[in-house]
């Protein structure tokens, strides 16, 4: 519903049984120098050179990355379906999979999830948005958390649907007046992922931000489950839809979860339009906060 939500992210969505889940994994250096060796003499990242896999190069914050895929070029922090942080010996970066929520906690509160979402997919999404479940005290990085996974589980039926429902809907995506066009095909901007990514421009504008070309191969987002997390996790930290702040900014600030309802859906739920859609969210934010053992917060309604 972006453009009603952004007229982008779409609440309708389809399972997508026999899709396979593309897990990233992080591919190994044929290098025989030790990982410390790896990242002293690992050279700095420079925009738009060649990368090939197994590269190995050091950002701008001083961080080591490793390419997982060749690539030209790409930002190794933003595009995280090329990269992955590189652990060097002794010396090297934190996890980049550490969350609040363990796998554990995340497969409770997910028991009739589809095998394409999985934990993994989550946690290399969470690279590329580094502040979302980190800012804070540990109570408000669970809190945002469990905002965040109430509102996908709301938006995907319980992270059980890929993909819209319905299928009639398909060629009502692309919007002609964009310069760039429809190159997928007309029908191929559909809703995927978690919180239901549609329509040309919108494909674009995540694709443009996370260095993934998503208007041309749109298909990524019900195929990888990264990229396909990736989606959602832009809308959560960059967009604030209907409402006045981010689904990010909403936790951390204390504006609570109603505020984040109506970033996501506020034109169609909020202000009594619809209650039982807004209850339905708030329930599963109560139900997580309560496998996560902190308290839900002020302002939790919109």
């Amino acid at each position: 519903m972006l453009k009603d939500r952004m007229k982008a992210l779409m609440v309708g969505v389809v399972a997508a049984g026999s899709l396979a889940a593309t897990v990233l994994v992080p591919t190994a250096t044929a290098s025989a120098a030790s990982p410390a060796d790896d990242c002293a003499i690992a050279p700095s990242w420079v925009a738009g050179a060649n990368y090939q896999t197994g590269d190995i190069v050091k950002y701008t914050d001083g961080e080591v990355y490793i390419a997982e895929r060749n690539n030209p070029g790409y930002n190794p922090v933003v595009s995280t379906h090329y990269w992955d942080a590189y652990t060097c010996g002794t010396g090297g970066n934190p996890n980049p999979n550490s969350f609040v929520v363990s796998e554990e906690q995340f497969n409770q509160m997910f028991p009739r999830r589809n095998p394409f979402y999985t934990y993994k997919g989550l946690t290399d999404a969470m690279k590329a948005f580094p502040k979302f479940a980190h800012t804070g005290t540990d109570t408000m990085r669970k809190q945002e958390a469990a905002a965040f996974l109430a509102n996908i589980s709301h938006e995907s039926g319980g992270l059980f649907y890929i993909t819209e429902i319905n299928k009639d809907n398909y060629p009502h995506y692309c919007d002609t007046t964009q310069p760039y066009g429809c190159p997928a095909g007309g029908s191929a901007y559909y809703g995927r992922g978690p919180i239901q990514l549609s329509w040309n421009f919108n494909y674009k504008a995540v694709g443009d931000w996370l260095g993934i070309d998503l208007l041309n191969h749109p298909e990524k987002v019900e195929t990888d489950p990264a990229i396909s997390m990736m989606t959602a996790l832009w809308y959560w930290n960059t967009q604030d839809g209907p409402g006045p702040v981010t689904g990010h900014d909403a936790m951390v600030s204390g504006a609570g979860f109603g505020q984040t309802i109506r970033s996501i859906n506020g034109f169609l739920e909020c202000d009594g339009k619809n209650p039982a859609q807004v209850q339905s969210r708030i329930n599963r934010y109560k139900n997580f906060t309560q496998i996560l053992g902190v308290p839900t917060g002020a302002n939790i309604s919109c």
